[in-house]
């Protein structure tokens, strides 16, 4: 681990949560994040993404980040863990509340389901007994006079192209508190991304519906959004994303070289085939080297 230098002005993340082991899916997004950084002369740090107890497996966050350096993915800065940042999340409540942005929300998944899976803001105008269970929505349209009141909201990713959403039909106001009191990814990614200085973000496409309630929300903040570029997601054969929940394979470290070869071909980046089981250092100096974001656009779902 290096010092922290952002002379370059680019700090890349990678952040995983600790359900599992990291698998060839993890693998590509993480070796996307890195080298991008890396080519871009910035740098790169992992976050824990630790914000939720029952799904988590123990053991995971450490197996993770044993994985990461077995691959040679080595982070540039202290390692941060959301779970040692709840009194943080907790002040920015309080700063959303103070500016009537939230407002305390009881409904159950099945009041969800009725209105087509898109909150329509029903406890808005309702009594909610806070003294109950209730979470705490944060308001994303009609918003008090000096914040964003466009509902349409427009991005280009980096590799997908032009994006956009409306706030109101296809987002909704968003639960920054769950009920059961632990806090919602979509606070804290933000929060996170603001106070390390984020400025791209290069990860799964699983993510890119989601992208455009984190710019609004950097946006209400008063801070620059980052940069956002989402790789094409790796299929098993039966066109489920590799995933933790659908048991991809956990990453073997005496098959990293041949694993990080893999992922440089999925990733478009044509490496050549004398270099296929080198060393995961010599692969990854190779992508350093030779990294292209633009060989990402296009590709479609591939099946490994």
């Amino acid at each position: 681990m290096s010092p922290l230098d952002t002379s370059s002005g680019y700090i890349g993340r990678f952040a995983p949560s600790p359900t599992g082991p990291l698998h060839f899916g993890s693998l590509v997004s993480a070796l996307a994040s890195y080298l991008d950084a890396h080519r871009n002369g910035g740098q790169w740090l992992v976050r824990m993404e630790d914000l939720d107890p029952p799904r988590e497996q123990p053991g995971a966050a450490d197996a993770i980040l044993r994985c990461l350096e077995d691959y040679g993915l080595e982070w540039d800065s202290k390692v941060l863990y959301q779970s040692q940042r709840w009194d943080i999340y907790e002040r920015m409540l309080n700063r959303l509340h103070q500016l009537n942005l939230l407002y305390p929300c009881n409904c159950t998944r099945q009041n969800l389901q009725s209105m087509g899976g898109i909150y329509n803001g029903r406890c808005r105008t309702r009594h909610v007994d806070i003294h109950q269970a209730h979470a705490l929505r944060l308001k994303f349209y009609d918003l008090p006079h000096d914040y964003p009141q466009s509902e349409q909201l427009r991005f280009v990713d980096l590799i997908q192209g032009e994006q956009q959403q409306n706030l109101r039909s296809q987002v909704g106001d968003q639960i920054l508190k769950r009920k059961d009191g632990l806090y919602a990814y979509q606070l804290a990614v933000v929060v996170d991304d603001i106070e390390q200085g984020i400025t791209h973000i290069i990860r799964g496409s699983d993510l890119l519906d989601v992208t455009v309630r984190q710019i609004f929300m950097f946006q209400l903040l008063g801070a620059q959004p980052p940069a956002y570029g989402h790789v094409t997601l790796a299929n098993q054969p039966n066109g489920q994303k590799l995933s933790k929940q659908n048991l991809a394979p956990a990453l073997e470290r005496k098959a990293a070289n041949t694993n990080l070869w893999r992922a440089l071909a999925f990733l478009g980046q044509n490496p050549p085939q004398e270099i296929y089981g080198a060393t995961p250092k010599e692969l990854l100096e190779w992508g350093k080297t030779h990294w292209q974001r633009n060989a990402i656009q296009g590709l479609s779902a591939v099946y490994v």
